[in-house]
Formats: structure tokens, C-alpha cells, sequence
């Protein structure tokens, strides 16, 4: 038997030397963060478009585990159908999530009861079709779960999303302390306040809804990630991702428009945010802003 110390392996050959690696990365899998992108609302073809071109190279340059979206403006801007989300998980997205325009498309019906990658916000009544969150199990790594709520301020009346993020977290974190949240709100206060009341017991809360991305990405103090608003991902040469004239001769008259999904300057928006695997605790988050 070798005497114990340092030893230094030299191959002959490369393939040996690849199958060593491959059998000790097996063996001893190096421990590290989970990594997670948020995709910001989802508009029309062009927000699909952008997922389809952009996201299979995020997860590769940021060796992701998990890639999550808001899909609710997905179908020509306004809700969501399979065919388009059938489109938006062929491109790589694993969780879909959605807020106050779900019912906007009446095919919706048939995601909410038989997709169980799509979430509708947790806080509707008793009864609803779907569900409002849910636990999967990552490659290699520990299992995460999305919740989504959505608020209350100037926006359609739900139960209290702070009574059901309470009981659902408590409920999700006995199987994980890994735990995304994409919050559907309109008042930055409620979003904040939301996020304040889970620090340190949720990796993650993320706003959607407003389409305009804040710059106040910031990990509170007992480890939990947070940002107002991811923004969106589609058309910015728009009125939030929609054509511009439209919505000013809406302002000026205050007679009812169509409002078309634009066309130009498509950006994918969203957040990357890293989680440690033992604690569920946010390591880092960081905006991002890409052109498709």
C-alpha cells in the first residue's frame, strides 16, 4: 500500500483521463448554490420570441438550475393558452407563473387543471381550478419551490396573500428551505411589506405586474432575496410592451383603443438569484436586461 500523501495522476490518454473526472465528479459532487432565473411578464410573440432565442443561452453561460417565468401576457398580450405555453417550456422554462390577466384567455381552463407547471396565484377562493405553488426536484440538487401570490392594492380583491404566503411557506418549508415567491402586485409598499414579513423564510421575492424593472435588487437581513419588479420581457419601444399611439389617444380622449403587443426593441428582463443549498438563504441577485 502507497504511503498516505498528495498524489499527482498523469494520463496517456484523454479519454481515460475524462472518464476519471466523470467517475470522481459522480462520487464526490461538488456542493454549490442553486442558481435561478426569473423571467419578467411575458408579452405576446415577440416576449416569446426573446424566451425562445435567449434562455437556452442563459442557462448555459450561467449554468443554471432552474429557469421560472410570469406567462400571463403571454397569448397576444393579454393571458394564456397551451399552445403558448407549450412554447414558452419547449424553450426551456421550467415553472410558469401568472397574476390578474389568467382569465383573459378562456383555453386557460385547461392549463390550470392539468399543467402542474403552471401556477396561478395561491390567494383565490377555495375551489378555483389550479394551483398556487409548487415543489420540484432539481438535478443534483435539493428540491425548490415557487409560490405565487398576487396583491391587493388597486388591483382585483383576493383573499389576504399575507394570511396565505404565511401558512403556505410554513407548509412548503417542511420539505425545503428553498422557496421562490413571485409576488403580482401593484403598490410597491404591499410588495415590500410582503417580502419584509418572509425574510429569512424564503430564498426569494420577485415582483411582476407593473412591467417597469426597479433598481432595488438587495438581500434583507435574514437572507432573503428582493426586487420591486422584474420588468418584462418583449417590445420596449411601447407603452409596456404595447404600440405607443394607441395608448396616448386613450389619455387624450378617454375613448376605449386596441392596443396592439408592438414589435421593436425586445428585451428579455428578469433576475438571476443564487441560493445556498444547506440554508435556502439568497447569496446574490442581480438584474438582468437582454436584447433579443
Amino acid at each position: 500500500m502507497p504511503p498516505p500523501g498528495i498524489y499527482v495522476l498523469r494520463f496517456t490518454h484523454d479519454a481515460c483521463a475524462s472518464r476519471f473526472h466523470s467517475t470522481v465528479s459522480r462520487l464526490f459532487p461538488t456542493v454549490g448554490p442553486v442558481k435561478l432565473l426569473f423571467i419578467g411578464d411575458i408579452v405576446g410573440e415577440p416576449g416569446r420570441r426573446a424566451v425562445r432565442q435567449l434562455v437556452p443561452q442563459l442557462r448555459q453561460r450561467h449554468e443554471l438550475d432552474v429557469v421560472i417565468a410570469n406567462g400571463e401576457n403571454s397569448a397576444g398580450g393579454s393571458g394564456i393558452t397551451p399552445n403558448t405555453a407549450e412554447e414558452i417550456f419547449s424553450a426551456g422554462v421550467d415553472i410558469m407563473t401568472s397574476g390578474d390577466h389568467l382569465w383573459d384567455q378562456k383555453e386557460v381552463i385547461a392549463l390550470l387543471e392539468n399543467e402542474k407547471r403552471f401556477l396561478r396565484p395561491l390567494n383565490y377562493p377555495p375551489g378555483t381550478p389550479g394551483q398556487g405553488s409548487v415543489i420540484v426536484q432539481l438535478s443534483g440538487k435539493p428540491p425548490l419551490a415557487v409560490l405565487n401570490l398576487q396583491g391587493r392594492t388597486f388591483m382585483p380583491v383576493l383573499e389576504n396573500p399575507f394570511l396565505f404566503a404565511r401558512a403556505e411557506v410554513e407548509r412548503l418549508r417542511q420539505t425545503t428551505n428553498i422557496i421562490f415567491v413571485d409576488l403580482h402586485a401593484e403598490a410597491t409598499s404591499e410588495k415590500i411589506s410582503l417580502a419584509r414579513m418572509l425574510d429569512g423564510l424564503v430564498s426569494a421575492v420577485v415582483g411582476t405586474h407593473t412591467h417597469v424593472q426597479t433598481g432595488d435588487e438587495q438581500i434583507f437581513p435574514g437572507g432573503t432575496a428582493y426586487l420591486t419588479d422584474a420588468g418584462f420581457t418583449g417590445p420596449h419601444e411601447s407603452v409596456l410592451g404595447r404600440e405607443i399611439e394607441p395608448v396616448i389617444k386613450r389619455f387624450l380622449t378617454s375613448q376605449p383603443q386596441r392596443f396592439e403587443v408592438a414589435k421593436e426593441r425586445v428585451l428579455l428582463q428578469g433576475a438571476l438569484v443564487e441560493v445556498e443549498e444547506a440554508t435556502g438563504k439568497a447569496l446574490r441577485i442581480q438584474r438582468i436586461s437582454e436584447i433579443a
